[in-house]
């Protein structure tokens, strides 16, 4: 690597030294270089920085992780998760038509949707769907369009609007990184618009974590803790 690369990097690393992200376009600014100049710089760095979904971050910044795996994630803290969704279950009424996001988190909701209850569910999640599609008195609404394997997940273009269309009572959310300053995110940027549209037309919005969230960002923001009614974790629902 030559000078003037190592000089840019070490600019970067200063300007990401409290964590956080910049945008690949804003890091070529910031160096006065072209974007494809920082890709270079980083292939042959010693991965000090790293490129996730076109923002640069620390690799050694715990906050952030370098992708996510939906198989590693399905056994982690599975018994507390259990424990949150059934207190998130408590919450369903007759006719209720609820959002249920992607993710591991929310599976025991779907799983255990009462059968006593006519539900409608709206979902871009395959796995949810999966669940949802075996109880009884439940009406599934699957959102579709370019499957995602990383997160068993769609991303379609009409998606927002079609979640705009519809009377969803109560949306349940999950999030990779829950912060009290850069508020909620998740690893892809494709689950952004389903769930900022649940979150804009829902009458109730419920977030469900574990607390390994908690204090967590992630690459895709969307969502701060002021748009949330109430929040599942651990602790007692918290209503914020």
């Amino acid at each position: 690597m030559n000078e003037r690369s190592a000089a840019r990097l070490r600019r970067l690393l200063i300007s990401l030294a409290e964590g956080g992200s910049l945008r690949l376009a804003e890091a070529a600014t910031l160096c006065g270089v072209s974007e494809m100049t920082i890709r270079r710089d980083l292939a042959a760095s010693d991965g000090a920085l790293v490129l996730v979904g076109g923002l640069l971050m620390r690799a050694d910044d715990p906050r952030h992780a370098p992708a996510y795996d939906l198989a590693a994630q399905r056994d982690r803290h599975a018994e507390v998760k259990r424990r949150l969704c059934e207190r998130a279950l408590a919450s369903l009424e007759e006719g209720d038509t609820l959002f249920i996001d992607c993710g591991t988190t929310l599976m025991p909701l779907a799983a255990g949707l009462p059968s006593d209850l006519s539900l409608t569910v709206v979902t871009y999640a395959l796995n949810v769907a999966d669940a949802v599609s075996a109880r009884p008195g439940v009406r599934l609404w699957l959102l579709g369009g370019l499957y995602q394997s990383s997160s068993r997940s769609f991303d379609g273009d009409d998606m927002a609007a079609t979640i705009a269309r519809l009377g969803i009572n109560k949306a349940f959310l999950s999030a990779a990184g829950v912060h009290a300053e850069k508020g909620l995110s998740c690893f892809h940027f494709h689950e952004v618009a389903p769930k900022r549209a649940a979150i804009d037309s829902a009458e109730r919005r419920i977030l469900v974590v574990d607390p390994s969230k908690l204090g967590l960002v992630r690459p895709a923001r969307f969502a701060g803790l002021d748009d949330i009614d109430e929040i599942i974790t651990e602790e007692e629902s918290a209503v914020v």
